[in-house]
């Protein structure tokens, strides 16, 4: 998922709005596609971008030009689509547009795309590929299943989670969406190797039980993972903390609109 790129699920079919369309031709626009929000071009360049919530009150022969934000967001097709989710879910947006080199639209991504990337993970591959590392490092067999895990049953192996995925996961979970864990079960233990942020955001919503991919080890070993999540105090699902982070190259700002445009 890290490499996955905005280029890859984003819309390239884009609607797009002029600056002096009326609100009323916008209120239209809104009704035949479906969508609440469009990027607003002139000239080949992007002005801004306007929503349903720009209308709210407003009179039907206002221009767009007037209620559109003018500095927009930005993302770039081969931004990873991880980056740029985290942007969305910390501004609160609902789509970014995304832009060439020249600054032209090329395409949109919305939270539908993001949701839809996660869904077509392909879990099932990390799976196999862990059970075969683990019987060619450790010598052993193993066995995957399908089941519920107590969360608070779990070991972590990752100290730190990003709040904007976070807030994501909570998102996924809230409607069903989550993919299951990954937990390697060695003697009575869980170790949690994939799913750091789900889990961590099934227990802010007060679930006690996750759904895992569950890897049954055929004998009790000391995995490296542990001493290593032992080594870093991990214990618990409650010492992951949340921590902050710093965006760079992900999006960028665009500012077209000359301010005598507006007389």
């Amino acid at each position: 998922m890290e490499n996955t790129k905005v280029k890859t699920y984003m819309s390239r079919n884009v609607t797009s709005v002029d600056p002096d369309m009326s609100i009323e031709e916008l209120k239209n626009i809104m009704r035949e596609t479906n969508h609440d929000g469009f990027p607003v071009i002139k000239d080949g360049r992007l002005m801004g971008m306007v929503t349903a919530r720009d209308l709210v009150l407003r009179e039907q022969d206002t221009k767009v030009k007037n209620v559109m934000t003018k500095k927009v967001m930005v993302t770039f097709p081969d931004t990873n689509l991880t980056d740029a989710a985290r942007v969305m879910f910390r501004k609160g947006f609902s789509r970014l547009p995304v832009v060439d080199k020249e600054g032209r639209v090329i395409g949109i991504v919305t939270n539908t795309d993001v949701i839809r990337s996660h869904i077509e993970r392909v879990t099932p591959g990390k799976v196999r590929k862990l059970t075969e590392s683990l019987e060619s490092l450790y010598g052993i067999r193993t066995i995957v299943r399908m089941g519920t895990v107590r969360i608070d049953d779990l070991i972590p192996t990752q100290g730190k989670v990003m709040p904007d995925e976070f807030r994501g996961r909570e998102y996924e979970i809230k409607r069903g969406l989550a993919e299951p864990i990954v937990v390697i079960k060695t003697g009575e233990r869980l170790v949690l190797v994939d799913g750091h942020h789900r889990t961590l955001a099934a227990r802010s919503l007060g679930l006690e039980e996750i759904n895992a991919y569950i890897i049954v080890l055929s004998r009790d070993i000391e995995l490296g993972l542990e001493r290593t999540a032992r080594q870093m105090g991990l214990h618990t699902i409650d010492d992951i903390k949340i921590v902050k982070e710093v965006d760079t190259g992900i999006v960028g700002i665009i500012d077209n609109w000359d301010e005598e445009e507006d007389s």
